[in-house]
């Protein structure tokens, strides 16, 4: 990076009427000749060598859009050559498209006309004046605000029109080709503009009126999810990047996407924790606009520049926070309901796969474990593709019950059978808090992440069990990606087990031995597409019947064997035997 002395006599030089107070060069503005009270337009410059934005400038009557030393000498015709921190193998960065000839600004021009008093007040709001909506050229359609998308060539072709108060209510008007992707950046000409310097990257037009009505050079992008878009190369001549995103965990995931993109020269500021949840620039300048300022110095002043890797403080408090949350704890991980698995597995922890032949009940297994630590006041996702919603609420009032399906359909049962029956449904009522049940066949890894977050927020609990049934029903694009796919969910299951820290229930397919039948001794190659499981897996387990589950005989003992047959942490073996208490949708460990 340049030594500031270098910049600040390079601005010296070319202005030698200037003066220096307070950290600012102040000389008549080179770029203008107007006069306000008889004086003329001034340029000030940011000489603070301590302040990110050291080296920006802009004129007083805002005669031209402000920049840095290389914005500076290109404005007054001066050879690049000649500007501190030039690099003659830098050949920039060009968007790749085919302008066309025809472009908005005959639109544009017309929809500045139309811009009235009711729209001057509503941005007034935000402490938005009238000199910055026409340094950015804002207009009105006569009904929605214009914000025009002027591309590197200084031409539009595309503007988003945005209803005041609704942000949700837009469109598009012009050239589709400029309304997404790369091109889709509001004030992009202003990455030019901050060569060598400092730049806020934030999303909406709104947010970014603010910034400039602040004095702080910015683009935007229509929504968070087009942070992504931004090519991390357009960005590379500049030193300092600060991401502006709204008050959610999501929306800083965003941007630490992009983030990992730009490296060391990102900051992603944090917002105070007196700004409500969901918040952007806009809503708290709406609340507060005296102490925006004062806030947003302040959260440019604690920023740090961004890292992958967590701070050795917080990776601390999170260890030591670990061994509080387990202390006195007589087993490490999960509750089952389940004496000898529980012993077997020192409670469910990570990832646990259970695989096992059709039928074998390994739902039913799940299931059973599912609501009984939900019925310890640990959020459960039981994320199904086989059962159906009601089915796996109707065994579980079966099986809090004690009776039958077909007897509480009919309403077949005696006095006391009703008291019991009325004390399940209460049982199963508080149950449900914790209890969520996902049948979403567009199920993503982000959508999952998100599940998780709602649900850690809404029961305060950080601990939380996934369950999936089943990891070969998981949404994919196609069959044909099946195997990559599986593989493909079973590192994301890794990523949230190590962010989020929650544990994982997956049931998994058996392949099918030699002669045809699920007989042979089970291990780790007994698993269908076992791809990554013998990775991913903390521990993996399967339940194999000693009963034909194909058998329409319902006299026989229904009795299974768990086998765990790989862990981390624990010794594989035997670890119970189960019964199944037909028709009450629920296993007896023997």
């Amino acid at each position: 990076m340049i030594p500031f002395d270098r910049i600040k006599a390079f601005y010296l030089y070319h202005l030698p009427e200037a003066t220096l107070r307070n950290q600012r060069i102040y000389a008549d503005c080179p770029f203008c000749n107007q006069k306000k009270n008889g004086a003329k337009a001034k340029l000030i410059v940011h000489a603070n060598p301590d302040s990110y934005f050291r080296g920006y400038f802009h004129c007083s009557q805002r005669c031209v859009n402000g920049g840095f030393h290389f914005h500076f000498a290109q404005l007054l015709n001066l050879s690049q050559e000649k500007v501190p921190g030039y690099d003659s193998e830098d050949e920039g960065y060009i968007v790749d498209v085919q302008y066309p000839t025809k472009n908005l600004q005959t639109d544009i021009d017309q929809f500045i006309s139309l811009i009235g008093e009711e729209q001057h007040g509503f941005l007034e709001e935000y402490g938005i004046s009238e000199d910055t909506l026409k340094q950015m050229r804002i207009g009105f359609n006569g009904r929605y605000l214009v914000f025009p998308y002027y591309q590197d060539n200084d031409l539009v072709y595309a503007a988003r029109c945005v209803f005041p108060g609704r942000d949700e209510d837009f469109f598009w008007h012009g050239n589709e080709t400029f309304s997404k992707g790369e091109l889709a950046v509001f004030n992009a000409q202003e990455i030019n503009r901050c060569q060598g310097g400092a730049l806020f990257v934030t999303h909406g037009e709104l947010n970014l009126l603010i910034l400039k009505e602040l004095g702080y050079p910015g683009i935007a992008v229509p929504s968070v999810q087009d942070l992504v878009h931004i090519a991390p190369e357009r960005l590379k001549r500049i030193n300092h990047i600060f991401l502006l995103t709204s008050n959610l965990p999501q929306t800083r995931m965003a941007a630490r996407q992009l983030a990992v993109q730009l490296g060391f020269k990102a900051r992603i500021l944090t917002w105070p924790s007196d700004v409500g949840r969901g918040d952007h620039l806009s809503q708290v300048v709406y609340d507060e606009p005296k102490e925006i300022k004062k806030k947003l110095a302040s959260m440019i002043s604690r920023s740090q520049s961004f890292s992958p890797f967590e701070s050795s403080e917080k990776e601390q408090r999170r260890l030591m926070d670990l061994f509080e949350k387990e202390k006195g704890k007589n087993i490490l991980g999960l509750e089952t309901g389940f004496g000898k698995l529980d012993g077997a597995l020192d409670g469910l922890r990570g990832i646990t796969i259970l695989g096992g032949p059709p039928k074998a009940g390994k739902s039913c297994f799940f299931m059973q474990i599912s609501t009984e630590v939900a019925r310890r006041k640990v959020p459960v996702i039981y994320y199904d593709f086989e059962n159906g919603r009601q089915k796996i609420y109707l065994r579980t009032l079966v099986r809090l019950s004690s009776l039958p399906e077909k007897r509480i359909r009919k309403s077949q049962y005696g006095d006391d059978e009703a008291n019991t029956l009325k004390q399940a449904w209460a049982e199963l009522d508080s149950m449900l808090r914790y209890f969520r049940v996902v049948t979403d066949r567009e199920l993503t890894p982000e959508i999952m992440l998100r599940h998780i977050e709602f649900i850690k927020h809404e029961t305060r609990n950080d601990d939380v069990l996934v369950v999936i049934d089943s990891l070969h029903k998981l949404p994919f694009k196609d069959l044909k990606e099946r195997r990559t796919g599986i593989d493909s969910w079973l590192r994301q299951f890794e990523s949230i087990r190590d962010n989020q820290q929650v544990s994982f229930l997956v049931i998994s397919e058996l392949s099918r031995g030699k002669e045809g039948g699920y007989n042979e001794t089970p291990d780790l190659s007994s698993f269908k597409e076992s791809g990554d499981i013998e990775y991913s897996a903390d521990n993996a387990m399967i339940l194999t019947p000693s009963w034909d589950p194909f058998s329409p005989t319902t006299s026989q003992q229904r009795q299974s064997t768990l086998w765990v047959v790989a862990s981390r942490e624990n010794s594989p073996g035997k670890v119970a035997e189960y019964k199944l208490d037909f028709p009450y949708w629920r296993f007896k460990e023997m």
